[in-house]
């Protein structure tokens, strides 16, 4: 995918219509819904993702990150939560994605990569035929109780810019992005969006100050 000099950005972990259309009126262009997880914050209610959800106006994207792994499950979830875009936080078996988009006609498919080596790159070439995009995070699946994002940590990104150059499609970058490096991950990974959640928080909720503080960053970049 060719790089953009001013990335789309994707606030994740909100937990209140409020604070939904606090992150739209500073420039969100995405909003992540986090459902049942082994770990990590921003956790809420199937019925209040929904309510949320039905809350963002177009064009704004709605992700519902979701940990399941099998591929009905994830149809009858998404059916239930009405978002536009599913983001896939753990691997899936071979066939999965075909199945989500043949169920599931006109929501996108973003598959999280988590980038703990080189081989992060083979999986994703493996799975970028398959979905709209992918997002490139910091978590630990290998661990006995998986973290699948969340975790505020800067990963590898000269890994992050090869995938970046190597997959035809959208590329999201996660994992410790802030306003303090905000415009240094803009320069060496160019991803088509930026994807934060605890760095525009204050004791869990988000605010406004980090907010201004953060999109000022990207101040003066072209789309």
């Amino acid at each position: 995918m060719e790089p953009v000099q001013r990335p789309r950005v994707k606030i994740c972990c909100i937990s209140s219509k409020e604070e939904a259309q606090l992150a739209i009126s500073y420039g969100a262009d995405a909003l992540g819904l986090v459902s049942q997880m082994p770990s990590g914050p921003g956790v809420i209610a199937e019925e209040l993702i929904t309510e949320i959800a039905e809350s963002i106006p177009p064009p704004i994207a709605s992700f519902l990150l979701t940990s399941l792994q099998d591929a009905e499950a994830i149809i009858e979830q998404q059916r239930r939560c009405r978002t536009n875009t599913l983001q896939l936080v753990d691997r899936l078996p071979p066939g999965s994605h075909q199945r989500l988009r043949a169920a599931l006609p006109g929501i996108a498919l973003v598959q999280v990569i988590h980038v703990r080596g080189p081989e992060a790159l083979e999986e994703a070439l493996e799975v970028a035929p398959f979905v709209h995009a992918l997002l490139l995070d910091s978590g630990r699946p290998d661990l006995p109780v998986k973290v699948l994002g969340g975790t505020g940590q800067v990963h590898d990104w000269t890994i992050s810019r090869r995938i970046r150059e190597a997959v035809p499609i959208p590329v999201f970058l996660a994992g410790g992005i802030s306003a303090e490096n905000a415009r240094a991950a803009i320069e060496e990974v160019a991803p088509f969006g930026l994807d934060l959640c605890s760095s525009v928080r204050t004791e869990g909720r988000l605010d406004p100050r980090k907010l201004e503080r953060f999109f000022a960053q990207l101040d003066g970049l072209s789309l």
